[in-house]
């Protein structure tokens, strides 16, 4: 409403200026074209008696003595000045005391302050020349009549408007007051779509908060699963460990030390796995939490993967397992890989990681760069039993494990990997490895820049 009467009072004032300027602009005109026909009737009055110099001075007295009778009830004077020559030679001045050469009036929308306009006439064979300067009246009088002349009208539609306005947006904004009394009304456990809007405009805002509530209804029946999932797998730990703590005591109470001490390993296997399912799942959370957190950062992608495997070379070694790193494809170049170092890591450790726990003992573990075009690609392959082509899809499910596994596990470690990779702008895929045998994991990236140096 603010706004709606700012653009009024603009549009007004616009309007004054207007009809000030064009008032001013006519009084010019006006002052001009009365001048030039004043001029011409006195030279209609005094040529007859042009060669009577008696009569000429009293018919120019006669002039004047009207001018001021005609202006005598106005509330100004508007000052005029007549000079009559004859042959050359001065003979009337009805005013004296004004400088021989008053200050012409330019045309403008500010006054001239008491500029003059000139006519001059002549009559060559009546040797008159008569010259008529005529004072612009143009100072601006603001009188209670004028003020109520430009204010009353504006002031007036203003309100009238403004009273239409209030009327228009209160009724217009009725919908949209509906719809909040309907979205307060609501629990928070209710996100059921809202009934279409018979108005046109309110249809992209309900079609907006339908999606809004489908996408939140789908990310807590996600989350809802993912705690169903954690429990379950929390499950089978936790029972281990109450079963395997009570065997470590009631065996230390009876004096069992070999019994005790099975126990207690069984009862650390069992923290032990408790412990990887909360920090996979923690990790898959964070991935998915921080999906549009911090922007990704330029990585030295031979650099940071040596680093990975140097970390992973302590699991390696326990069970004699070789990581090999294989980057002569490069040929000497080296590349910058723009990605999220947090997510990198979980996908590199992860993939890594699953191929030593599914190695057999004393097996190789490769890890072997390409270059593909401008892009790049990262195989990591194990010789252990592989995966079935149609289970490949369904392991990038989260807590999914392949039916027959001997080896421990949460069953998030790919679903990590994969989210971690897509948020890196990578693809990932899943191969048999060589020769048929062990499995071989593939990821390509596209935003990577080369560049030559020392690759080894």
């Amino acid at each position: 409403m603010v706004g709606f009467g700012s653009v009024l009072l603009v549009v007004e004032l616009f309007g004054m200026a207007h009809s000030l300027y064009d008032a001013l602009s006519r009084q010019r005109e006006d002052t001009i074209s009365e001048n030039r026909i004043r001029a011409r009737e006195i030279m209609l009055m005094l040529a007859p008696v042009s060669n009577q110099p008696g009569q000429l001075l009293a018919t120019a007295h006669a002039v004047e003595a009207l001018q001021r009778e005609l202006f005598r009830d106005l509330a100004y004077l508007s000052h005029v000045r007549l000079r009559v020559w004859k042959d050359g030679r001065l003979v009337f001045n009805s005013a004296p005391e004004l400088p021989d050469r008053l200050p012409e009036h330019r045309a403008g929308p500010w006054p001239s302050n008491n500029a003059w306009v000139r006519w001059i006439e002549r009559d060559e064979r009546a040797g008159l020349v008569i010259e008529r300067n005529h004072e612009v009246d143009d100072t601006w009088i603001l009188t209670p009549t004028g003020a109520r002349m430009l204010l009353v009208p504006f002031a007036t539609n203003l309100l009238l408007l403004m009273l239409a306005a209030w009327m228009i947006v209160t009724s217009g904004l009725r919908p949209l007051r509906d719809v909040a009394a309907l979205i307060a009304a609501r629990s928070d456990a209710d996100l059921s779509p809202l009934p279409d809007s018979a108005y046109r405009e309110l249809s992209p805002l309900i079609k907006a908060l339908n999606g809004l509530m489908a996408r939140l209804g789908a990310r807590i029946e996600r989350e809802h699963e993912v705690l169903v999932d954690a429990a379950h797998e929390l499950k089978t730990p936790l029972a281990a460990i109450e079963l395997n703590a009570h065997l470590v005591i009631s065996r230390a109470e009876g004096g069992n030390p070999a019994g005790s001490r099975d126990a207690g390993m069984r009862l650390q296997d069992a923290v032990q796995r408790a412990t990887h399912n909360v920090h996979q799942m923690l990790a898959f959370e964070r991935l998915r939490a921080d999906a549009t957190a911090a922007p990704p950062i330029a990585l030295d992608l031979l650099g940071f993967l040596r680093d990975r495997l140097a970390i992973a070379a302590g699991l390696a070694m326990q069970r004699e397992i070789e990581i090999e790193l294989r980057d002569s494809a490069l040929q000497g170049q080296s590349c910058t890989l723009m990605a999220h170092r947090e997510s990198f890591a979980a996908m590199l450790d992860n993939l890594v990681g699953n191929a030593i726990k599914y190695s057999p003992d004393g097996g190789v573990v490769t890890v072997a760069l390409a270059r593909m075009g401008s892009g790049l690609r990262l195989t990591i392959g194990d010789q252990g039993p592989g995966i079935d082509p149609a289970l490949r899809t369904k392991v990038f499910e989260r807590f999914y494990r392949v039916p027959g596994q001997e080896q421990s596990g949460s069953g998030l470690g790919l679903a990590i990997a994969r989210r971690a990779a897509l948020r890196c702008g990578a693809t990932i895929r899943l191969d048999s490895g060589a020769d048929g045998a062990g499995l071989m994991v593939t990821v390509d990236f596209g935003n990577v820049a080369w560049r030559d140096g020392d690759g080894g």
